[in-house]
């Protein structure tokens, strides 16, 4: 089973930018389909972007389209999520997710793997 260890939350303020950064262990990391899920205070966790196993495939959230970006270098075996243009909103814990499988998807449910999380707030 894959290892994920996600790093780069912080706290900025509104309209600042940040990267999240997902390292995967344990396996062939180019077998796996990747994913960024976040969950808010009292709110269930929801898809933020998923990417297929060569980059070549990207989705991202309504909410986040156009201030983030997902992307991969599979040669550091490493999934990011630029965020951009980050608004009070985004406030929540980020995870990594990976699924194995070539195909990307928005369902947290397909995912077998989870990362720990990392803390992101925005301030106004």
């Amino acid at each position: 089973q894959v290892q994920l260890v996600e790093s780069g939350g912080g706290s900025v303020q509104a309209g600042g930018s940040l990267r999240l950064s997902c390292v995967a262990s344990g396996t062939t990391f180019s077998r796996y389909s990747m994913g960024w899920f976040r969950q808010a205070p009292g709110k269930e966790r929801e898809f933020v972007a998923t990417i297929n196993w060569n980059g070549g495939r990207t989705y991202h959230a309504d909410s986040v389209k156009g201030r983030f970006t997902i992307f991969r270098d599979n040669a550091k075996n490493t999934v990011y999520l630029q965020m951009n243009s980050l608004k009070p909103e985004d406030t929540a814990v980020y995870y990594c997710a990976a699924r194995e499988s070539l195909i990307p998807t928005m369902e947290s449910a397909d995912f077998g793997s989870w990362g720990q999380g990392t803390q992101v707030t925005i301030s106004s």
